[in-house]
């Protein structure tokens, strides 16, 4: 069994669809050898149209950078094959024909039998074919209107026919019709699953693979992994659960974060292909299987179906607990959850020095301030640089760091500006936070960070002025450090800073408050 040890770093990520995060690894070691593993972690943007956070455990530099690449080819190989957004992958080639029996791949072949499965459990909330319901409600919402009724039903009978033919004993698939098809659902589940066994094929030992929050633990290795709160969803927000996770996919769905915004309403980009209509009534829904697309396949469907129709479909497959957190709060959730979960505990040390520094402040109405930023992607698939994204006030101490993204504490000084002003704090005050290293998991380059006007520990900060730094170092690329002071206690203020060869564009926005 794999054995826990100190926390090596902190991922957190969005599925595009919910918050769900890996925060601190698990260490084994190699019984027949009595080689030491040791973690390699490195991140990534532009893969599968979205983030890569990758740890690998493996007894040695080269071993870690064989399983890299066969996770890197294994995407790669796979996106050739299952690309909706590629007009030369294979599905896409496939997609443009009609009525004829084509030759395809194993995948394909795989990938779509598995939606027919899908769509029959789900009683049709799963079909790719939902694409041309999607594609009439952005085309309405460009107009900033809501779909017609016509238009609906006229794109929901487009669903309901079939698409295509299976031919498995000839491993050909026939074309049926010209509704648009994307793969979305359970194939970034099936797509990760197979690069988190390439790299054990290679030699890795343990594996956690996180794709835009769809993650896959594999191997001699226990993950804990947080999930944010959908209902505050920045990318440093707070998790409202962690979970234990060994040898175990989990994969998140939810509504809040992309969609359509019409007339001062948001709807989600989740559409139930049965109706037409976004589906509302579930923030998120969150699962955990021993089978990647259990999990994938699981996770969308909760957000479509009722809750009671989800229990009963969940009791069908074999290992899968789940959460489903619903628009007003609640949540629902499988038996044997909490046999995953672990209460959610600030055990952040408050030193001697930080009581009595902020012993005489009263508490304070709480403010919102959000940093964005949007970092450059060089060439498509790049490692992410590393960034820090930190508060210090007027006269130069730390307050908050809000993002630390690094893959490991000893290239910590590429960031000297955050380095600096951390030692400075850590000898005052007698606490190190180098282990909270986080590395956020999202669309490609985007971020959003929130500040609540709290410290280090949790305690509200006094009126004044702050300064928010933004550093950012790329491995054989550039320095940047940029800066902008805000006023708490002052009036609301949006600020666009002006970017640089490491970040297109990044904004400061204080609504006030303190």
């Amino acid at each position: 069994m794999p054995v826990s040890t100190r926390p090596l770093h902190f991922i957190q990520s969005i599925p595009g669809l919910f918050c769900v995060a890996a925060c601190a690894a698990g260490l084994a070691w190699l019984a027949t050898s009595g080689v030491q593993p040791e973690p390699y972690v490195s991140s990534y943007d532009n893969v599968l149209g979205t983030s890569l956070d990758l740890t690998i455990l493996a007894p040695s530099d080269d071993v870690a950078a064989a399983a890299e690449t066969a996770v890197l080819a294994s995407f790669d190989r796979d996106a050739s094959v299952l690309s909706a957004y590629d007009s030369s992958s294979e599905f896409s080639r496939w997609a443009t024909t009609r009525d004829v029996a084509v030759p395809a791949s194993a995948a394909l072949v795989e990938v779509l039998g598995l939606f027919d499965q899908w769509r029959g459990r789900t009683s049709g909330a799963l079909d790719p074919s939902v694409e041309r319901v999607s594609r009439v409600w952005t085309a309405a919402s460009d107009l900033g209107t809501v779909p017609s009724t016509i238009e609906l039903e006229r794109a929901v009978a487009d669903v309901r026919q079939p698409h295509w033919r299976i031919d498995a004993d000839a491993a050909t698939i026939t074309r049926l019709s010209t509704t648009p098809l994307v793969l979305n659902s359970f194939t970034k589940s099936y797509v990760v699953d197979r690069a988190a066994r390439a790299a054990l094929d290679a030699g890795a030992t343990g594996v956690v693979v996180n794709v835009g929050g769809d993650i896959v633990v594999r191997g001699d290795w226990t993950e804990q992994v947080a999930l944010r709160d959908p209902r505050a969803p920045a990318d440093n927000g707070a998790p409202f659960a962690n979970l234990t996770v060994f040898d175990r996919a989990v994969a998140t769905s939810g509504g809040y974060r992309r969609g359509f915004d019409i007339g001062g309403r948001h709807y989600s980009h989740i559409v139930d292909p049965r109706t037409g209509q976004p589906a509302g009534h579930v923030l998120s829904a969150t699962v955990v299987s021993p089978n990647a697309v259990d999990a994938g396949a699981l996770a969308t469907a909760m957000c479509v179906l009722t809750p009671e129709e989800s229990v009963r479909l969940a009791a069908t497959v074999p290992g899968a607990e789940f959460v489903i957190v619903l628009a007003d709060g609640r949540r629902v959730e499988s038996i044997g959850w909490q046999n995953i979960e672990s209460p959610v505990t600030d055990t952040t040390p408050v030193p001697a020095a930080v009581a009595t520094l902020y012993a005489a402040e009263q508490a304070k109405p709480s403010f919102d301030m959000t940093v964005t930023l949007d970092l450059a992607r060089p060439g498509g698939r790049a490692r992410r640089p590393y960034v820090a994204v930190w508060v210090e006030d007027k006269d130069h101490r730390h307050v908050r760091t809000l993002a630390l993204w690094i893959a490991r504490p000893r290239w910590l000084p590429d960031l000297r500006a955050w380095s600096r002003v951390d030692r400075a704090r850590a000898a005052a005050e007698g606490t190190e936070i180098v282990n909270s290293v986080s590395s956020a998991t999202r669309a490609p380059g985007q971020y959003t960070l929130s500040w609540d006007g709290t410290n280090q520990q949790g305690r509200a900060v006094a009126a004044g002025t702050y300064t928010v730094f933004i550093e950012v170092s790329r491995e054989r690329g550039t320095y940047q450090l940029m800066r902008q002071d805000v006023e708490v206690g002052g009036a609301a203020r949006h600020v666009d800073l002006t970017g640089n060869a490491e970040v297109i564009s990044a904004s400061v926005d204080y609504k006030g408050g303190r």
